[in-house]
């Protein structure tokens, strides 16, 4: 959208970089109250072969790969129905290589977690959501 074309005459960003930054504000929110239960952060957004991680966070000794999931309604299904086997399938592979490229042999589990709704959300944090076998 051009600058004419909007009401208010300021350029928008076009969606894919607002739902990007949607999600940069979900994840960071998602990492705080994670935080606030006793998970330390590691990193966020890590980009490794076959997929992206949103968060890797420490849980005692246990590495946690979590995958955030939004929804601002239940139209299409919740956000924690959105993980796909085959997303779950990306999931292992990018795990399996940050473990590799670290040089990392430790205890680790998949947690997802879903937002859901706009104000106030609800979060809703499942640990050990699916095993990689």
């Amino acid at each position: 959208m051009t600058r004419a074309d909007s009401p208010s005459g300021k350029a928008h960003p076009p969606p894919q970089r607002r739902a990007r930054a949607r999600g940069a504000v979900i994840e960071a929110e998602v990492e705080q109250w994670l935080a606030a239960r006793g998970l330390t952060p590691v990193t966020r957004n890590q980009h490794a072969k076959g997929g992206e991680i949103d968060l890797i966070m420490r849980d005692a000794e246990t590495l946690v790969f979590i995958e955030v999931r939004y929804r601002a309604n239940s139209r299409f299904g919740s956000a924690l129905e959105s993980v796909t086997h085959t997303k779950q399938r990306r999931l292992i592979t990018a795990a399996r290589f940050y473990l590799a490229q670290h040089g990392l042999s430790c205890s680790c589990r998949f947690d997802v977690v879903g937002v859901e709704g706009t104000s106030p959300r609800s979060i809703h944090w499942i640990r050990h959501a699916f095993e990689a076998i």
